[in-house]
């Protein structure tokens, strides 16, 4: 009755529940205990499921697992991880529970720091959900070792790709591709025995990200041949392989087919690839009209795909509008006031300049910096612009203006100078 009810979403027949609980004695029961954490932390009352957790005198690991979930799903991953140290024993549940919270919540380098520790521990045991996690950690991070000692260890377990799960396989492409590694990518691909809609759409969008729009076009046609339905995600995939590529008749006419053949209505993604796709090819009066057609309120992303197809292509007075537009969708984000900047300074208006740069400094909006991150040693480093933190930045500095100078005189020497 509680799981039941816990789908619901009613919390009042769930307090209801929980009063008969108490009525007949059954609070003492450890699976009643933790059908009641899961109830609560599902319906969002994770307080409640807390307090359910401290009262019972009689909880096992589940318990303990349903309240680190609970509490990673709202948000708080650091109460999640508390409960997580606070455990007694742990078993491959409780591990992945924690790490997928990480995953879940962007805190990737956390969920990998993690999952070392687990691996060097005895009580390593590595379920596919678990790697699947992992992968997406190593991905989002760009923790190459860490993503190739888990191809290594399930190559190791398995006879090849046919024996382990299309989760696992796709998480592989995805790693690989993330990490620029596209012909990596290509040879999971190709190993796995089956592949199900949301392989092929890795491997799309892989190729896609990596520059190879032709071939992200060449394996959908492959999955049309396979019988392979796309979904809203091919779509994805493949009209951004349109749009990096210059695609511009092939991405229309998928976009058409997308709601003609397939009947997939099109998402607020799909409608942001194309207006990144004609806005890169110059057609910014195109695309404006594109977002005006659109059935869902435009965000600030699409207006700023179109504000940079406007500076790229020297559209200023259609670039002024569409910035002051942009500011006022997402007025925290500093690349809108930058691109409008920047629009008033390739025609010279350098005080309208200055006066969009003193109203981000107004309204508190801070620059994000560049910055990139690189592996060496099993380590993860991120470099920041103007980041000086770093131990051995003297050195990082002065191998810069070695390079820098090197170029210099390369490209003098290319000029004939």
């Amino acid at each position: 009755m509680i799981r039941g009810y816990s789908r619901s979403r009613e919390p009042e027949i769930a307090l209801r529940i929980h009063g008969q609980v108490f009525k007949f004695g059954f609070d003492l029961d450890v699976y009643v205990t933790c059908s009641l954490i899961k109830c609560y932390c599902d319906l969002g009352a994770v307080e409640v499921a807390c307090q359910v957790f401290e009262e019972s005198s009689n909880r096992n690991v589940v318990c303990w697992t349903s309240l680190i979930t609970g509490f990673c799903g709202h948000g708080l991953v650091d109460r999640g991880r508390e409960v997580f140290d606070g455990m007694p024993e742990r078993n491959e549940v409780a591990w992945s529970a924690m790490i997928a919270g990480y995953v879940h919540n962007e805190r990737h380098e956390e969920a990998i720091e993690l999952f070392c520790e687990l691996r060097d521990s005895d009580c390593a045991k590595l379920s596919d959900s678990l790697l699947v996690s992992v992968l997406t950690a190593c991905a989002n991070s760009g923790a190459l070792e860490e993503g190739t000692w888990i191809h290594s260890y399930l190559d190791s377990k398995s006879k090849g790709l046919e024996e382990y799960g299309l989760e696992v396989g796709t998480a592989l492409i995805d790693f690989y591709a993330k990490c620029g590694l596209i012909e990596l990518a290509r040879g999971v691909f190709s190993k796995m025995a089956r592949r199900d809609v949301m392989a092929w759409s890795a491997m799309i969008m892989g190729l896609a990200i990596n520059g190879h729009s032709h071939s992200a076009i060449q394996v959908f046609s492959e999955m049309q041949r396979s019988r392979i339905r796309p979904n809203a995600v091919t779509f994805v995939g493949v009209l951004t392989a349109c749009s990096h590529g210059g695609l511009i008749d092939e991405g229309q006419a998928y976009f058409e087919d997308m709601r003609k053949v397939y009947r997939l209505s099109p998402t607020i993604e799909h409608y942001g690839c194309m207006v990144d796709l004609l806005s890169r090819a110059g057609k910014t009066l195109e695309a404006e009209k594109l977002i005006q057609s659109m059935p869902m309120e435009p965000d600030g992303a699409i207006w700023g795909s179109l504000l940079n197809g406007c500076l790229m292509h020297g559209h200023t007075e259609q670039g002024e509008r569409v910035g002051r537009q942009a500011i006022e969708l997402d007025p925290q984000h500093s690349g809108r006031y930058v691109g409008l900047a920047n629009v008033y300074a390739s025609t010279g208006r350098w005080e309208s300049a200055v006066m969009v740069k003193k109203m981000m400094k107004q309204r508190g909006v801070m620059a994000t910096p560049g910055w990139s991150l690189t592996e060496m040693n099993g380590i993860s480093c991120g470099f920041v612009v103007n980041d000086h933190r770093h131990p051995r930045h003297e050195e990082i500095h002065e191998m810069l203006n070695y390079l820098y100078n090197e170029m210099v005189y390369d490209r003098g020497e290319v000029n004939g100078l």
